[in-house]
């Protein structure tokens, strides 16, 4: 027979639990005190379960019954519904755990076992970028519900705005992340974030560093000479032009690199950009990397003493910033110099090691001992690493 909302109401306690049965597996559980729950009873695999459905009055015997009847269609499709119930509920917390913010954070940190801080590293560009473009779009949002749609809709902003290299960026670090997430969420089957560059806005032309012919070279080294600058910077342009380094090497020079009794620049893997691709790349850290070995001229080997001999007690860095001794010279003050020498858009530090380059092989020297000099990557991939010490006699 079956329930009224009458009999359910009029269910009082007796001192002894009881079962008001409805119809089809419900039934209204009363305890001894009096509490009132709904419970709905079936047979998995030969064997019977019982599952709860709420407390009345939270739950009315309608609604009770509503429940019951999904409880049965799920059973009809061969579905245990207390299983069921249990993997939304679970499906609701990953939900809400796995936001898209905390993914992100999760990945940023892992990512940052791998790469260097700084102010223009990944490490520092990207959460500026995120915070800026991605995470008002997408940051409070379940990772499971982003689809590709939206995050092509974050990609398109960045593009209408004409910031196609930051567009690129955030491409390829969107399918870094999504990786990650495959991973580490539970649930988590697809990778929204693939193949998203076969829609995406061609990039300009490329604008390489502007670099001198060997013809030029004099007049630059004129102007150098006559330089009425900080004496600091007219130094790391005239170590650059005899070493041929990267300037965020120059930069992050440091006394305990320099073997002057050898006549060598030892330079920690860490620091020299083609180095920290590899070491990427094959997840090896800095003492597995051979350094990159620079030998000094003469010339250069005067510069560093003289700058050895000027080093202060609280000083880290060979060329120091003017006001903080602990810090390095800025990624401008060379270039700021080269325009001060009437360079603008004809020569930056960078450009320099293109000067040496172009030099070196309309000289004749043989194009992988330049290569070496400079720590390019050979272009016949057959070796991604050098070990300079091969070409130091």
């Amino acid at each position: 027979m079956a329930l009224s909302d009458l009999a359910v109401r009029q269910a009082k306690a007796t001192g002894k639990a009881y079962t008001l049965p409805d119809l089809d597996g419900l039934s209204l559980a009363v305890t001894a005190a009096g509490g009132r729950t709904w419970h709905f009873r079936y047979y998995w695999a030969g064997k019977q379960k019982r599952m709860s459905l709420g407390t009345y009055p939270e739950v009315t015997l309608r609604e009770a019954r509503s429940l019951r009847d999904e409880a049965r269609a799920l059973l009809a499709k061969g579905t245990n519904p207390r299983v069921h119930r249990k993997q939304k509920r679970t499906a609701v917390r990953l939900a809400d755990e796995n936001t898209f913010e905390a993914v992100y954070r999760k990945w940023l940190k892992h990512r940052g076992l791998s790469l260097k801080e700084g102010r223009q590293t990944t490490l520092s560009i990207l959460p500026r970028i995120f915070d800026k473009d991605v995470l008002p779009a997408l940051g409070k949002r379940s990772i499971y519900e982003i689809k590709r749609p939206d995050l092509l809709e974050v990609i398109a902003k960045i593009e209408k705005r004409r910031a196609l290299s930051v567009a690129e960026k955030v491409r390829t670090w969107f399918n870094q992340l999504f990786r990650y997430a495959l991973v580490i969420v539970p649930g988590l089957e697809q990778n929204p974030a693939s193949d998203l560059d076969v829609v995406a806005l061609p990039l300009p032309p490329v604008n390489h560093n502007p670099f001198l012919r060997m013809a030029e070279l004099p007049k630059l080294l004129q102007r150098l000479r006559s330089y009425r600058g900080r004496r600091q910077t007219q130094l790391g342009l005239r170590l650059l032009l005899l070493t041929g380094v990267r300037t965020g090497e120059v930069r992050q020079a440091m006394p305990d690199q320099f073997d002057l009794d050898r006549g060598l620049w030892i330079i920690p893997p860490d620091v020299v950009k083609q180095l920290q691709l590899d070491m990427r790349k094959k997840r090896q850290q800095p003492k597995d990397i051979p350094p990159y070995i620079v030998p000094l001229s003469i010339q250069a080997m005067e510069i560093v003493r003289h700058l050895l001999d000027e080093f202060k007690p609280a000083q880290r860095y060979l060329f120091r910033h003017d006001s903080d001794l602990k810090k390095r010279i800025s990624e401008n003050t060379l270039n700021g110099a080269l325009k001060r020498m009437g360079y603008q858009e004809r020569l930056t530090g960078h450009g320099i090691r293109g000067t040496m380059s172009t030099a070196l092989n309309e000289i004749g020297y043989p194009k992988v001992w330049v290569d070496a000099q400079l720590s390019h990557v050979d272009p016949n991939k057959v070796s991604a690493t050098y070990n300079h010490a091969e070409y130091v006699e």
